[in-house]
């Protein structure tokens, strides 16, 4: 049986409607099933699930029901044979009322059902991207023992590093105990899990398991995960065991919630239109999360609320300047800085879906949605330790007060910038939205928090974001060297930290925000100190988090803070175009360079070629722009016109090659995913016995071994979530028509705004790009974070 294993990149597609039922239904032991439910049975059993959870959330005792089907468990005829094939994912999914500083709200219903009292610290210790470290012979003995077990399942013996990975060191007596938590291993799908449990436990394997079921839902939530939710409601979830056969949907949901792995939740719904009755309860619907994301979510609200009640806005001394107060300062307020001061934002309605209504803040949509969380490269520590030292050299008795902040304020380059120093001044939590001209102006607020003698730094998700963010700061700067990556700023020994582990800065500017997802925000948060200021910016019409959740907008949505929108426009036939499909317009633009090129094609095929073509011949030819300096981008990895195709073609062309290194050559270009959401380009230099060795293009080196190797991509061609939070010379944007059900709006401007001075559109997918550009906005997901806020 092969394994395949999924890029981190690659995403399950969203479920679709269960599988007719046999014509001769049974319950997995050969007995005839009771008669389907209908469908308002169902969901008479989901609301009496909905009203158990609702009784334990009230500190009633609700013993789980006994399974419906008791099986006795039998001996183990002959093994099964049958091998857990493992297949691979086609194509790479697109990603998809304020609180206030006072007390908690008295009422319960969005709090978790079972929260513990304390949890556990989620502050960094590695970088998520690390290789393991390599163990001794009780390693060697653990994995000779899980092999053994994976191959008694008919599972290949190359699964075995990842079960002990998942399951720890007793992976291999967990697996003979529950067969089904094979399932939580990468790339293993129910059917798999299901023929894996029938050659360990023979008859005994029945659809009915509670064992089965609780390996089901974990299952579920996480490829719901993968897709960007992070929660599910409580029917989806119970619709999806009934179609993979669970007797007992909603009795198995419940005790697996009594087994705590899965927390529930209750939210309270709008009440409907009419009603008037005081006395009547508000309509609710009920979640399922996995424990990290809730914990995630619920520790991301405390955080936030702690940042505004904690906030300290500094003093003036006796012989402060005339500058006016921040309240008005000057008349370079304007209509969208005026919201900074209650939180609301012109855009926020659109925030949540995605899109955004103002075109002028449309902008490139550099903040794309997170498959590259940060370069990870070690090249750029010394940047981090210059930043050390300049923050060291600002003790924190500095607290300016509300004259010197409007004073940095009018010295500010733009109104847009003005407005932003402003609303820091104000508030321990601003946020700011705004294109890619837009990032000088948290380059302004940088510069200006320093000039005040604070603690200030500022984070970017690469390495080539961190160094044109430092362009942009004026010459002699104060706050030069006080730019990292996200990751040197989380995991970086350099970065300068309190006794707690917090991190020792007053002013913390987070760029590229909206790629943060829920897991990685939280440790943001719990990393900045109470009294500090928090800036969040970034474009809420690019992509969201390769990881789950859409915290920058639903913090935008939540109106929870000040959030100041940028007015400052992307120039250019580029910065039209894109500004353009921010507001659901695709119109043509006037480039008189040919900055934007518009090329059709009839199917895939013929997209591949146009596409080489491009970044072989035409565009170095007529642009002078090296094919090493432009990027091939495609929605998903499979099909006639994906990243393997793509890629196969170009490699044919400029660096042809037998692939001695698993598949590669010296000169190859690549990118490595080491983990979601990381994605660091590269070329590969040459391999030996210890690895394959990659010069990254943000200037480090790595030595890959095979097993890393694995997750290694050649990198002409990439998809759009890849190649967030970077920019190339040259894009060429290949769109073939099997990627039509992909293409949404927040795809389309993340993609064309990754150019910098020339895009290409290689165009085989009729009106759908149209269609997605007016009518899709964004891949909804579905998250909580929003009602935490409500809640706090």
């Amino acid at each position: 049986m092969t394994t395949p294993e999924q890029s981190p990149t690659e995403r399950p597609a969203e479920p679709t409607a269960a599988p007719a039922a046999p014509a001769t239904p049974d319950d997995g032991a050969g007995r005839p099933a009771e008669a389907p439910l209908t469908g308002e049975e169902r969901a008479a059993k989901v609301a009496a699930l909905a009203k158990a959870i609702g009784a334990i959330n009230a500190n009633d005792i609700v013993a789980p029901p006994p399974p419906p089907r008791e099986v006795e468990p039998a001996e183990a005829a002959e093994p099964a044979t049958e091998a857990a094939g493992v297949e691979e994912a086609a194509a790479d999914g697109p990603s998809t009322d304020g609180p206030s500083a006072g007390a908690p709200s008295e009422r319960p219903a969005r709090r978790p059902v079972d929260v513990p009292a304390e949890r556990p610290a989620r502050r960094p210790t590695a970088h998520p991207g690390a290789a393991a470290p390599v163990d001794d012979a009780q390693r060697k003995a653990a994995l000779a023992a899980v092999a053994e077990v994976l191959a008694a399942g008919g599972a290949p013996a190359d699964l075995a590093p990842a079960a002990l990975a998942a399951l720890g060191e007793g992976a291999a007596e967990q697996l003979r105990e529950d067969p089904w938590a094979v399932l939580s291993l990468p790339g293993v799908r129910p059917e798999h899990a299901d023929g894996f449990a029938k050659a360990l436990l023979g008859p005994a394997a029945q659809p009915g398991d509670q064992r089965r079921a609780q390996a089901l839902v974990s299952w579920l939530l996480e490829q719901a995960a993968l897709r960007g939710h992070s929660a599910q409601e409580l029917g989806e979830v119970a619709e999806a065991l009934r179609a993979q056969r669970v007797p007992d949907p909603e009795g198995a949901l419940q005790a697996v919630l009594v087994d705590g792995r899965v927390m529930p939740f209750q939210e309270e719904l709008p009440m409907p239109p009419g009603s008037h009755d005081e006395d009547e309860e508000p309509p609710v619907r009920t979640m399922l999360a996995l424990e990290r994301l809730a914990l995630a979510e619920e520790s991301l609200g405390e955080g936030l609320v702690r940042l505004l009640s904690t906030f300290d806005p500094g003093e003036d001394g006796s012989d402060a300047g005339g500058g006016s107060n921040a309240e008005g300062a000057g008349d370079g307020s304007d209509a969208n800085a005026e919201d900074a001061g209650d939180g609301s934002d012109a855009n926020a309605e659109d925030a949540g879906d995605g899109s955004d209504a103002n075109a002028e803040d449309a902008g490139d949509g550099s903040d794309a949605n997170a498959e590259d969380a940060g370069d990870g490269s070690d090249a750029n520590a010394e940047d981090a330790g210059d930043g050390s030292d300049a923050g060291e050299s600002a003790e924190s008795g500095a607290r300016p007060g509300p004259a010197a902040w409007a004073e940095a304020a009018a010295a500010a380059p733009s109104r847009s910038a003005q407005a932003l120093v402003r609303a820091a001044a104000d508030s321990g939590l601003v946020l700011h939205t705004g294109g890619e001209a837009a990032r000088a102006e948290p380059a302004a607020l940088l510069h200006a928090a320093a000039g005040l003698g604070l603690r200030a730094w500022a984070a970017t998700w690469t390495g080539q974001g961190r160094d044109a963010l430092a362009a942009l700061l004026p010459e002699g700067s104060p706050a030069a060297g006080r730019i990292g990556t996200l990751p040197e700023l989380l995991y970086g020994a350099d970065v300068p930290r309190a006794v707690d582990g917090t991190l020792e800065l007053d002013v913390l500017v987070v760029l590229d925000a909206p790629l943060l997802d829920v897991e990685t925000a939280a440790t943001l948060l719990e990393a900045v100190a109470d009294g500090a200021r928090l800036v969040l910016s970034g474009d809420p019409g690019g992509l969201w988090s390769a990881g789950p959740g859409r915290f920058f907008a639903d913090l935008l949505a939540a109106k929870a803070c000040p959030a100041v929108a940028s007015l400052t426009p992307d120039f250019g036939p580029i910065g039209e175009l894109v500004s353009g499909v921010g507001i659901g317009e695709l119109q043509p633009v006037d480039a008189p360079d040919k900055e934007v090129v518009i090329l059709t094609a009839q199917d895939g095929g013929e997209a591949v070629h146009r596409a080489v073509q491009l970044l072989t011949d035409s565009i170095p030819r007529a642009l002078s722009v090296p094919p090493e300096q432009t990027v091939l981008l495609t929605p998903g990895h499979g099909g006639p016109a994906g990243t393997r195709a793509l890629n196969a073609a170009a490699k044919k062309q400029l660096n042809p090659g037998p692939g001695r290194f698993g598949g590669f050559d010296p000169g190859d270009r690549v990118v490595h995913s080491p983990a979601l959401g990381v994605n660091l380009p590269g070329r590969v230099l040459d391999g030996d016995a210890s690895g394959l060795h990659v010069e990254l293009a943000d200037g480090g080196r790595i030595t890959l071994t095979p097993a890393q190797a694995g997750k290694l991509r050649h990198g002409w061609a990439v998809t759009a979530h890849q190649a967030v939070g970077r920019r190339w010379p040259a894009v060429v944007v290949v769109l073939p028509p099997e990627a039509s059900g992909q293409l949404t709006r927040q795809w389309v401007y993340s993609a064309f705004g990754r150019a910098e001075r020339h895009l290409s559109v290689v165009h085989a997918a009729g009106p759908a790009l149209a269609q997605a550009v007016a009518e899709r906005p964004a891949q909804d997901r579905t998250t909580r974070l929003r009602s935490v806020l409500t809640a706090q």
